[in-house]
């Protein structure tokens, strides 16, 4: 049997093709926050789950009661997560001093030090390492996929919901978090 240079070529790069990765997206291709965030009517009561500190140290979510909240579930290995995580570190900075948490929950088996590995390969400084890595909190806000956010008032309400990334660091996205936080 003979084999032509053709086929060979034609095989190599159809196993090229196969085998190579997709592109993780861009936080410049993200659509804007105002385009995928829908209210929740009536507001809401979130469930009261619980998530892990890196330290080890559990908490609930009623324990940030009384603050604004951007709770968002997501993973290193989601790519839409990935995109999205240096404008919820905006974010974050940015509403800090609001009293407005962001409560990025992980849901990554590897614990606390495969989310710190992946912050500091990114950069993110300016975000806690937080762990829901049974998924439970994933599951009792319902989310469908990550990444899922919700948005909880200073009266302790869902008023928001997101599933899918967003660019959270626009100005315009800042204000109308500050407004759904205060409602």
């Amino acid at each position: 049997m003979t084999i032509h240079r053709r086929t060979i070529l034609a095989t190599a790069y159809a196993t090229l093709a196969a085998t190579t990765l997709p592109r993780k997206p861009r936080a410049e291709t993200l659509a804007p926050l105002s385009r995928g965030l829908g209210p929740v009517s009536p507001p809401q009561d979130p469930p009261d789950g619980v998530f892990v500190t890196a330290d080890g140290a559990t908490h609930h979510l009623s324990d940030f009661k009384g603050r604004g909240m951007v709770v968002n579930m997501w993973a290193t290995w989601c790519a839409p997560c990935v995109a999205e995580m240096p404008s919820l570190q905006t974010l974050s900075k940015a509403l800090a001093p609001k009293d407005i948490a962001v409560l990025p929950l992980s849901s990554d088996r590897g614990g606390a030090d495969a989310v710190r590995a992946w912050y500091n390969t990114h950069g993110i400084t300016a975000l806690p390492v937080l762990l829901d890595p049974r998924g439970a909190l994933a599951r009792a806000f319902s989310a469908r996929g990550i990444p899922t956010s919700v948005i909880i008032n200073t009266s302790g309400k869902i008023v928001a919901r997101l599933e899918g990334a967003a660019d959270w660091s626009a100005p315009d996205a800042q204000a109308l978090i500050q407004k759904l936080a205060a409602s």
